[in-house]
């Protein structure tokens, strides 16, 4: 059986210098920032916020609502179901086609108050070894216990959309050691709508419920 090698990260946030008013300029922004601002943008709060979800899900939508007074359109940004997306540039597409849309519809754009600008961030990640490795699933269980909450996020959110793999890191070593079902239960688990630690329950949890399945 092949090792699963915990890994963490640590990640350096950037300052692009360059701001959005309004919607307008959100839009221009959006569509022409790197591709690691739009998953800063969209993944900050699950990495900040650890022990409870987040009411915005993510900067576009607390931005609008907040700083511009646009209930309903920050509603259809948040709405955007990141769960669906497996590369960034299909998720930078849906904010830009829910923006233009609302543009064609609003003759007056209102304009932030000054300070309340948005600031278009990027981040640059470094990944780094962790002393947790796994050989069976019994030290993989051991090991979801001990690892911190930056490592969880990298084998769940990173592998997927940032690193473009076809799963989660957990359910593609699963799958690859025969454990099918487990593997399922893990993809199929919308890790959006928990905060890191109660996901990592939940999938400590599936992991206990499989092993005493064969007892």
């Amino acid at each position: 059986m092949e090792k699963f090698y915990f890994y963490t990260k640590i990640t350096q946030v950037e300052l692009l210098g360059r701001i959005a008013r309004n919607v307008k300029e959100l839009l221009e922004g959006i569509k022409i920032v790197p591709s690691a601002s739009i998953y800063h943008h969209t993944h900050r709060f699950l990495q900040q916020h650890q022990y409870f979800s987040p009411e915005h899900p993510n900067d576009f939508s607390y931005w609008i609502t907040m700083n511009l007074g646009l209930k309903k359109l920050g509603e259809k940004i948040a709405a955007v179901d990141i769960m669906k997306f497996s590369d960034i540039e299909d998720l930078r597409h849906a904010f830009v086609l829910i923006l233009e849309d609302f543009i064609k519809e609003t003759p007056r754009l209102r304009s932030c108050i000054p300070t309340e600008e948005f600031r278009f961030l990027s981040s640059r990640m470094f990944v780094l070894p962790t002393p947790f490795v796994a050989r069976n699933l019994e030290e993989f269980l051991d090991c979801l216990k001990k690892i911190t909450i930056h490592s969880l996020y990298f084998h769940v959110f990173e592998a997927r959309l940032r690193l473009k793999k076809p799963d989660n890191d957990f359910s593609c070593w699963l799958r690859n050691a025969g454990y099918i079902d487990l593997a399922k239960s893990i993809s199929r688990l919308d890790v959006y709508t928990y905060t890191l630690e109660g996901l990592r329950k939940k999938i400590i949890s599936l992991v206990n419920d499989y092993l005493s399945s064969f007892k």
